[in-house]
């Protein structure tokens, strides 16, 4: 099944919901991060709720989700936009757990349940917008639905599942958003509240061929659905040898110095996508003789 993504409003207006199939989308972050199956769901996760997210913005305007816990993953820090690009990396790729309790990937274990989640929007103003709340689960859809609920004030839900198989690879994953409107009425919060625990696991819907449109239908039932979009998505990093080539510039004279002297050569790593740049010593010398020009004029 291709990746996309379904908008849509519900019972005259007063439900929004938003579902994501995207499971080549985080195959591809697996295979360039070589992520292991806990590393995997929790990258996985915080990627499709940063689709979900970012699907309530404009096509240009951007946001990243930083998830800073206790657990031995580290960092997660992952990108998403307006028109259904995402990246993103985990600081240790290489985690495995045991299967919790419940027979389920261990994210909690992965992320841990203490830190922080933290939201930062570009909306092509002066200034960005960021909102901060603690991890209150660590499961990561969890912690979507409390940062929703208290920073963006919307009460939500939102599901968010990977499934990983034996090999590591990634099987299938998706989520889902359901937002709840000013004027939705206690009835059918009811009913809706009733469907989100009866459904099934969204990947394990996913992997048994079921549309975004097919769970839209699960979750809010069939006859109070209207589509408004439906957006394709992507692991899409935008990084580039110019854009790295800047960053060498604002290191600085010595640094650029000591990359010549020392290594006569420089190699650039992006930890969204894993890809590299290789600049020459010449290349390195053009790019010092930028960063002097820039002190001078400065």
């Amino acid at each position: 099944m291709e990746d996309y993504l379904v908008k849509a409003l519900c019972y005259k207006g007063s439900i929004r919901a938003y579902v994501v199939c995207a499971t080549e989308t985080i195959s591809e972050a697996q295979r360039r991060h070589d992520t292991w199956s806990s590393s995997t769901a929790a990258l996985g996760r915080t990627m499709v709720g940063a689709l979900l997210l970012g699907a309530t913005l404009k096509g240009d305007d951007k946001l990243t989700v930083k998830i800073h816990g206790n657990g031995p993953a580290g960092s997660i820090i992952v990108d998403s936009d307006g028109s259904g690009n995402t990246k993103g990396y985990i600081r240790n790729p290489h985690v495995s757990l045991k299967l919790n309790k419940n027979g389920k990937i261990d994210v909690r274990g992965a992320v841990g349940n203490e830190g922080i989640f933290t939201v930062i929007k570009d909306l092509g103003l002066k200034e960005t917008f960021s909102g901060q709340t603690p991890i209150v689960s660590g499961e990561i859809g969890e912690d979507f639905t409390y940062f929703m609920a208290v920073s963006e004030q919307i009460p939500s839900a939102v599901g968010l599942s990977v499934l990983v198989d034996t090999d590591e690879t990634v099987r299938a994953a998706g989520g889902f958003m359901i937002q709840v409107m000013p004027g939705a009425d206690e009835k059918t919060i009811d009913f809706i509240e009733q469907r989100l625990q009866e459904v099934p696991l969204i990947s394990r819907l996913i992997d048994e061929g079921e549309s975004p449109e097919g769970i839209l239908e699960r979750l809010l039932g069939k006859d109070e659905i209207e589509i408004l979009e439906k957006m394709p998505v992507q692991f899409k990093c935008d990084c580039s040898k110019e854009k790295f080539a800047t960053a060498i510039i604002a290191v600085g004279i010595d640094e650029i110095n000591a990359m010549i002297e020392e290594d006569h050569g420089a190699e650039a790593v992006c930890q969204f996508c894993g890809n590299k740049y290789h600049y020459t010593e010449q290349e390195l010398i053009d790019l010092r003789d930028e960063a002097i020009k820039n002190t001078q004029e400065n």
